[in-house]
């Protein structure tokens, strides 16, 4: 890790040309109230449900699953799929690994695909919410696991982190731009790809970006307190 720390400051690279992304306080204040208000509400069966179930209808009606647009659609959900997101992360690491000598950044996706394990799961069972497909009538069941939309948070977070590295490692502005497009369209087109399909409803679209909004918060936080501090106390440089 030393080796790596120092190999970078003899590697200059281009400027930010976009922020890291960090969310400031006040949106991880909005992210908390939005999130805690939608669970509340829909556990109490309220508005938001009854709004969920018109959606649904009309998303419905639309028949997308059964069209020749289903497959062009289901492209759009991958911008929030795990392996999707993974892969093109296990380039972005890989180049960094080879041209700055640094584990810091796989560091920071290891760290972020554990939070979002924990925390979206810890969601889903802990509410057991039901797809719209699910059979029956059940909003709660022991098999539920639709509340929050897993493939937003991940899009939220893991484009949120490569866009963090591309910003920090000094990528191309061409590199920085694309990450910082991934990072906002890729969760605003898997939302939309996954309601228009009847995948979710759109309350677990809203509270995956939330939840996705604050675990991207909480990585930032611990790598600033963790693994960042540890790298330059490795490097022999401050850590204050």
């Amino acid at each position: 890790m030393t080796r790596g720390a120092v190999r970078e400051t003899g590697l200059p690279g281009s400027p930010p040309v976009v922020s890291v992304g960090r969310p400031p306080w006040w949106l991880l204040v909005v992210a908390t109230l939005v999130g805690g208000l939608v669970t509340a509400d829909l556990l109490a069966r309220g508005a938001l449900e009854r709004l969920d179930l018109r959606l649904s209808e009309i998303v419905s009606d639309w028949g997308l699953q059964e069209s020749a647009a289903y497959p062009v659609v289901w492209l759009f959900t991958q911008l929030g799929g795990r392996v999707t997101i993974l892969v093109v992360l296990a380039g972005l690491v890989g180049y960094l690994l080879w041209r700055r000598g640094t584990w810091l950044p796989i560091a920071r996706v290891v760290l972020a695909v554990a939070v979002l394990t924990a925390g979206v799961y810890a969601l889903k069972h802990g509410v057991g919410r039901t797809a719209p497909a699910f059979p029956g009538s059940y909003f709660f069941h022991a098999d539920g696991a639709s509340f929050p939309s897993g493939h937003v948070a991940n899009a939220v977070l893991m484009w949120g982190v490569a866009r963090w590295q591309a910003v920090e490692y000094g990528l191309p502005a061409a590199a920085q731009r694309t990450f910082w497009w991934l990072s906002v369209a890729g969760p605003i087109g898997t939302g939309v790809a996954m309601v228009s399909l009847d995948f979710h409803w759109i309350t677990d679209a809203v509270m995956g970006a939330a939840v996705g909004i604050l675990l991207l918060g909480v990585v930032h936080a611990l790598d600033a307190l963790v693994l960042s501090r540890w790298v330059r106390a490795r490097a022999g440089r401050p850590t204050a």
